[in-house]
């Protein structure tokens, strides 16, 4: 949990403070005055405090974000007492409409160029690990919710809404993001069409776990403590190829029979290095053989990778990290059906903090932050007032029309945004703590 926690604080920190250097850098490039710069809020009182040329650069208390306080700017502070007064030369509002537009999304741009940054030394560093789905050669395990949709195991996806997809980890997804589509799979070397229906994605969205894995030998990886397997004589790295006479060769098989074999004596053939063996086991009263299976797919299918050096990892960057921003406005759009159930899996800072690995994993932090800036910048683009983007609309409304919102409309809207953003934060965290009292 420490891991967890330190790696949350870390990220958080550096995406809220590189996204305020948004907007403070261009505020001073234009000569307007930033009163305050604050990583995470400070009601009341402030972790810590100082003065830097006229602005007060301080760490807050409550780890919901951060803020910049530009002067003669209606904001979450709600201060407007200086407003009242004629505009001073130093103020947001006494500055042209496209100067304020690029100030108010600096914050935004920097996050996505954070994500173009990160994805590109990723690419040049790590390089980009997938499973082809042409490697995939017995097919995929498909569970109870793939089957839902006719999916069948030995089945290989191949394309989601008649586009072509190469690599498995993406299937899945795209199946979430394109209702009333179909999902192309190779079911004994002929192409089948399968409807992906609300229902299913419902059912998806709701079981939390993923619907399909590739489909692999069964290795033994572990015993269970009493495990009837280990008693048996079976051995780590023995791979199971018969059940009773009956020739199974992948995981799901044996998942599919053991259970309803409780009780009874059954023969197990294992592969022992290129000897088999028959073991005769007692399979425990719960259905249970006590055996953990090889799930690490490098050890069964070629993990490639792509590596991006150069200028080519900025374009993989670049890629990347608009493809990722365009999967996630997707799912945000799943939310607004009510019908797929998406809005009950909205989640806060708990659901952010489970994202980060119990163990510290570099790759898997960068991965996670970069995914990070661009959710931060796609919902602080959102024309809701109170972000960015509710601030961009009233700086372009004035830069088309030339007439300026009254501070009072500011006000009113700011204060409904306000409430708008507030209700988002209590679905999002209420959802995390209906989840973790189990309900």
């Amino acid at each position: 949990m420490i891991i967890q926690i330190s790696q949350f604080i870390l990220g958080l920190s550096l995406l809220v403070v590189l996204h305020e250097l948004g907007h403070f850098i261009p505020a001073i490039a234009f000569r307007t005055r930033v009163e305050k710069f604050y990583l995470f809020f400070n009601p009341w009182f402030s972790l810590f405090k100082t003065n830097i040329r006229g602005t007060e650069v301080g760490i807050g208390w409550l780890p919901l974000g951060g803020y910049v306080k530009i002067a003669g700017m209606v904001d979450e502070s709600m201060d407007t007492d200086g407003l009242k007064e004629e505009p001073k030369p130093y103020e947001y509002r006494s500055k042209k409409p496209w100067q304020r537009l690029i100030i108010i999304m600096g914050g935004v741009t920097v996050n996505f160029l954070v994500a173009v940054i990160i994805y590109a030394g990723m690419g040049s560093y790590y390089g980009e690990k997938y499973v082809d789905t042409a490697d995939l050669k017995g097919g995929i395990w498909a569970t109870e919710v793939a089957q839902i949709m006719g999916i069948k195991s030995g089945d290989v996806p191949v394309a989601v809404g008649g586009r072509e997809i190469a690599r498995f980890d993406e299937v899945s997804v795209e199946m979430l993001l394109n209702a009333g589509s179909n999902l192309t799979v190779l079911r004994e070397g002929e192409r089948v069409d399968l409807p992906i229906t609300s229902e299913f994605i419902a059912k998806a969205i709701a079981e939390k776990a993923p619907w399909m894995f590739p489909r692999v030998p069964y290795v033994v990886k572990e015993f269970a403590p009493g495990s009837p397997a280990e008693k048996s004589g079976m051995q780590k790295g023995d791979a199971l190829v018969a059940l009773n006479g009956e020739e199974l060769v992948y995981f799901d098989e044996y998942l599919e029979r053991i259970p309803n074999l409780s009780g009874t004596e059954v023969t197990v053939t294992v592969d022992r290095g290129g000897q088999r063996l028959d073991l005769p086991l007692r399979v425990s009263d719960e259905g249970k053989m006590g055996v953990y299976y090889q799930d690490n797919l490098a050890a069964f299918f070629p993990v490639k990778t792509e590596e991006h050096d150069g200028f080519e990892a900025i374009t993989y960057g670049w890629s990347r990290a608009v493809s990722t921003l365009s999967s996630y406005a997707r799912q945000i759009k799943l939310i607004f059906q009510p019908e797929t159930g998406a809005y009950k899996e909205a989640g806060g800072f708990l659901t952010i903090l489970k994202q980060y690995p119990s163990t510290w994993d570099w790759e898997h932090f960068w991965g996670f932050t970069a995914f990070l800036s661009l959710a931060l910048a796609f919902l602080n683009a959102l024309p809701i007032p109170a972000l960015d983007g509710g601030h961009a609309v009233f700086a372009i409304i004035e830069w088309v029309t030339g007439r300026a919102p009254s501070t009072r409309v500011m006000e009113v809207a700011q204060m409904i945004g306000f409430f708008l953003l507030l209700s988002l934060i209590i679905l999002a965290n209420g959802n995390d703590v209906l989840k973790a009292l189990g309900l």
